[in-house]
């Protein structure tokens, strides 16, 4: 797992981290994201933490099954934006595929999997994916942050 922080700015500083392609690095990314958001002053119970931890895990697993290539790393990058009150969750993997859907496909009500971006849809403000160049693409979401008065502060 690499991570560094960016440039220093009047924001709180962002997470940027590689994670193996497997359940274990898409853990390792969920734990990570819910400590890096408990910095910027929102407690792991909060429904802030619990939102971004949420779709952390559901786009991280999703690199993990979806777009696990063979040595390639998944990446997460966590940032936020005091001014519109957002955190940006963007996962980006190895997978050269088309773009999602604009709005999650439906899944049977008795199917065991399939409804992991209805989550995504339903935590996020907005949400989609972009192409990454030269290889693989990235998913991103915006979480609405609740104000808090323990929240990163220059």
């Amino acid at each position: 797992m690499l991570t560094e922080p960016t440039a220093p700015t009047d924001e709180p500083p962002s997470l940027i981290a590689q994670f193996a392609s497997s359940p274990r690095g898409a853990r390792r990314a969920r734990q990570l994201a819910v400590g890096h958001m408990e910095e910027w002053g929102y407690p792991p119970a909060s429904d802030t933490s619990c939102a971004v931890a949420l779709v952390v895990a559901e786009l991280a697993a999703n690199a993990v099954r979806h777009g696990r290539v063979p040595g390639h790393d998944f990446g997460l990058r966590l940032t936020f934006d005091r001014a519109t009150g957002l955190v940006q969750v963007e996962v980006s993997d190895a997978a050269s595929a088309k773009r999602l859907p604009a709005t999650p496909p439906s899944s049977a009500p008795e199917g065991e999997s399939g409804r992991g971006l209805l989550l995504v849809d339903a935590l996020a403000v907005r949400w989609g994916s972009t192409p990454r160049h030269p290889l693989g693409k990235t998913v991103w979401a915006a979480i609405a942050a609740a104000p808090s008065t323990e929240a990163w502060q220059r």
